[in-house]
């Protein structure tokens, strides 16, 4: 698929939130049901990778900060796995903004916004599949 090609499946797949702050996560899960997208909703990697949604997930929605595993470590873990689940990444970091950022992108990554970001622009990427 090309990058402006507007990938309609993926609203009828399950887009997986993975973010430790509850706040941050009701908050993503609502803008994504406004928006027609089927969501759930996890607290950690290692709680998403052991769900029974795993296999029905279009894309994850990944806090960089997690406790436990990082968002980069379950990007890794997805990628090993051998199932095809799109990643975009959400941080609050400031520091290592840019490196994490390449390092996410070169490894696939759709997106990767600093909070906080405009919602629209998490739903283009999710719609079209552009790194932001």
């Amino acid at each position: 698929m090309s990058a402006l090609a507007v990938d309609t499946t993926i609203e009828q797949r399950v887009v997986a939130v993975v973010e430790d702050d509850g706040g941050m996560r009701a908050a993503l899960e609502s803008l994504l049901r406004s928006a027609g997208f089927v969501t759930q909703t996890f607290a950690s990697a290692e709680a998403f990778l052991q769900s029974p949604c795993l296999t029905g997930t279009a894309v994850v929605i990944s806090d960089m900060g997690l406790p436990g595993m990082s968002g980069l470590e379950l990007q890794q873990e997805l990628a090993r796995s051998g199932l095809e689940i799109r990643i975009a990444f959400v941080t609050a970091e400031t520091t290592n903004f840019n490196a994490m950022r390449a390092q996410a992108v070169s490894a696939g990554a759709i997106a990767f916004l600093q909070k906080p970001f405009d919602g629209e622009e998490l739903l283009t990427a999710l719609r079209c599949g552009t790194t932001q």
